[in-house]
């Protein structure tokens, strides 16, 4: 198994009325020596904003804001700004968050040329309702029924009077265009999915009618180890290999104890991510912690962004959604060590893992 070391927590809520319900799941980008924090920020009340702080080096913070730097202003992030991610493609900075209105939680974008200032453009995962989704999965066939029986997590607290959207969520670009093509992944429960567009306007209600009408083939990869068994997720944006793009994401696995979460790992080609290279059949790192197991939802880490120093891999994530924390690895290791557990090999393992 591939040694990770838990490098502590590095940054944890204050008095400031923004983020004194706890600091969580934040987005990470080196430039020079400096890593930028774009953090999940929470009120009392759960009202979610992003907070900035940034690292000398991977683990130092240097410098902290103390007011947020991305707040609610429109009615589709009323009750949040949450969870963000980002990559530079080019010159322009991508950041992608979660928009909460209180009911609906749906992937959104923001851009900056200096990591200061940030444009919105708003909701950028699809524009249907749940019950339009279904229908459309239903329509494609051969799609997990997992994707369309989630009626229980979608009315179990909502006024049916409500308008109820696809919770698309966990929404982040590669860090280059592919094919002169934006790349970006997204989840809508349980697996992964992936979308390539050649401009961001082609994000089209008609867009993901087709989408959804070839759903199966836009599914990057559905839970299949045991700690990963009920559902799945983005966490860091990709990061370019010699041997491939390497993915780390989520797993959550329902146990006595409540939901675990967990980070993994798999390896995805460069010309071509859809087609999974490698997969690592074990959690890369799981809540084992203090400060993992007890917070504000027991039992987590959520990796959400990384920082490569040398041949080190920083994963900055949430630990129980309270603090942020830090893990690394050797970015050579834990390459090779996927390449031990090719596609075939997760193939066959998928086979015992449903037998």
């Amino acid at each position: 198994m591939i040694k990770v070391k838990k490098e502590g927590v590095i940054l944890s809520k204050t008095n400031l009325d923004f983020e004194n319900d706890g600091v969580l799941n934040p987005a990470a980008i080196r430039d020079g020596d400096s890593v930028h924090l774009f953090y999940r920020a929470v009120q009392k009340g759960n009202i979610s904003c992003i907070g900035y702080c940034r690292l000398d080096g991977p683990l130092n913070v240097a410098e902290r804001l103390n007011i947020p730097l991305i707040s609610s202003e429109f009615d589709y992030e009323t009750q949040g700004v949450e969870d963000a991610r980002i990559v530079k493609i080019d010159s322009t900075y991508y950041l992608t968050y979660t928009a909460y209105d209180g009911i609906n939680a749906r992937g959104a974008l923001a851009t900056s040329k200096d990591l200061k200032t940030f444009k919105k453009h708003g909701i950028i995962v699809p524009p249907i309702t749940y019950v339009e989704f279904v229908y459309l999965v239903e329509s494609a066939g051969k799609v997990n029924k997992d994707y369309y029986h989630n009626h229980k997590f979608y009315y179990q607290d909502a006024d049916p009077e409500k308008k109820i959207m696809l919770w698309d969520k966990n929404v982040m670009f590669f860090p280059r265009k592919i094919n002169g093509q934006f790349v970006f992944l997204h989840r809508i429960r349980p697996g992964i999915q992936i979308a390539f567009v050649k401009t961001l306007k082609d994000l089209t209600k008609e867009f993901w009618d087709d989408y959804f009408q070839n759903f199966q083939d836009h599914i990057l990869f559905d839970p299949v180890y045991e700690f990963e068994a009920s559902y799945i997720g983005g966490g860091c944006p990709p990061i370019e290999t010699e041997y491939g793009w390497l993915l780390i994401y989520h797993g959550v696995e329902e146990t006595e104890q409540g939901l675990v979460y967990s980070a993994c790992a798999a390896l995805l080609e460069l010309n071509n991510p859809f087609n999974v290279l490698a997969r690592l059949p074990y959690a890369l790192f799981s809540p084992e912690l203090k400060w993992e197991i007890k917070g504000e939802v027991n039992n987590v880490v959520f990796p959400t962004g990384t920082a490569v120093f040398g041949d080190t891999l920083f994963i900055y994530y949430g630990a129980a959604d309270s603090q942020i924390a830090c893990a690394s690895v050797s970015l050579t290791a834990l390459v090779s060590e996927l390449l031990n557990f090719t596609a075939k090999d997760e193939k066959q393992n998928r086979i015992a893992a449903t037998s």
